[in-house]
């Protein structure tokens, strides 16, 4: 005769998922009875003219007339930043081998990156140069770097 698959705890933990999933669905039932629907009405929204959100609608006596054609989107003019003076400095270190080192600005006695790639002419420690600032990822790097005579 053949031992039974099902074991005490297999049956308890079944009665335990039948009774979640009877549960789950009265909490289900409740919140339908008790809810109201989900009306359009109680989800509308309104922005006022300080731009908060409200529930109840703007005044029409407030509202102001924005001609379309006089509205920018093209994005020229915006973030416009006036072209640095090229800024001094003195290479502090530079490797010639692995192609990158540092420069050291006179002014503010910043060290900034500088790799073999944004060298215009050759240079080594100690020279004076002139060079741009540049985001890079991370950091400030200096490009465009020119050895000063």
């Amino acid at each position: 005769m053949a031992k039974s698959q099902e074991t005490f705890n297999k049956k308890e933990k079944e009665k335990k998922r039948v009774k979640k999933r009877k549960e789950k669905i009265m909490r289900k039932e409740e919140r339908k009875e008790n809810s109201e629907g989900g009306k359009l009405e109680n989800m509308i929204a309104y922005v006022d003219e300080y731009g908060n959100i409200s529930d109840t609608p703007p005044d029409p006596e407030k509202k102001s007339v924005i001609d379309a054609s006089e509205i920018d989107i093209s994005g020229v003019g915006r973030n416009v930043e006036e072209e640095e003076a090229p800024r001094k400095g003195r290479i502090d270190y530079f490797n010639t081998e692995k192609g990158y080192g540092f420069i050291k600005e006179l002014d503010t006695k910043e060290k900034y990156f500088v790799h073999i790639n944004g060298l215009i002419d050759e240079v080594k420690e100690r020279d004076m140069v002139s060079f741009e600032v540049e985001r890079g990822l991370k950091g400030l790097n200096a490009v465009n770097v020119k050895k000063l005579l």
